[in-house]
């Protein structure tokens, strides 16, 4: 089965790693939020060869997740920015982020921390219920698939 084919399933999950599913695409996504918009500086910062990352970012643009502007006329030349869409991704990225510091590290030290500019202090992303503000652990979590409620953990 290819990434695509998870496109139709029911599953969100699923469906968002028909568009997700591999780490450049990821990559892509965190330059994108570092504010890279380039096709040369992503190519230089990932490594990738021009044809893996034309396709990335095609995927990405057809998707609605980077939207491709002109900057420049003669040559004409484009950059890459996040839509909504793509920006809604933030917390995903965060999540991962904070996982692989917590579980991929192997004892070093990240390259970087988290700091909330409006209040200056250093944070670890934490998922809330949006009705009443308290944190989500999986065992509090149900998963409504018709009539009967799914415990997650």
């Amino acid at each position: 089965m290819k990434w695509q084919d998870t496109a139709d399933m029911p599953c969100p999950v699923a469906r968002t790693l028909s568009v997700m599913g591999d780490r450049w695409t990821f990559l892509v996504i965190r330059n994108a939020f570092m504010g890279m918009r380039r096709f040369e500086a992503f190519q230089q910062s990932l490594g990738l060869t021009r044809h893996v990352l034309a396709g990335r970012l095609g995927r990405l643009v057809e998707q609605g997740i980077l939207s491709r502007q002109p900057y420049q006329q003669r040559p004409l030349r484009h950059e890459y920015r996040l839509t909504d869409k793509g920006k809604d991704l933030y917390p995903v990225l965060l999540s991962l982020s904070s996982w692989g510091d917590r579980w991929m590290g192997q004892g070093e030290t990240t390259a970087f921390r988290l700091q909330h500019a409006s209040c200056g202090h250093n944070f670890s992303p934490v998922m809330c219920c949006s009705e009443c503000g308290e944190a989500l652990r999986p065992r509090e979590v149900q998963i409504m698939t018709g009539a009967e409620p799914q415990l997650v953990g």
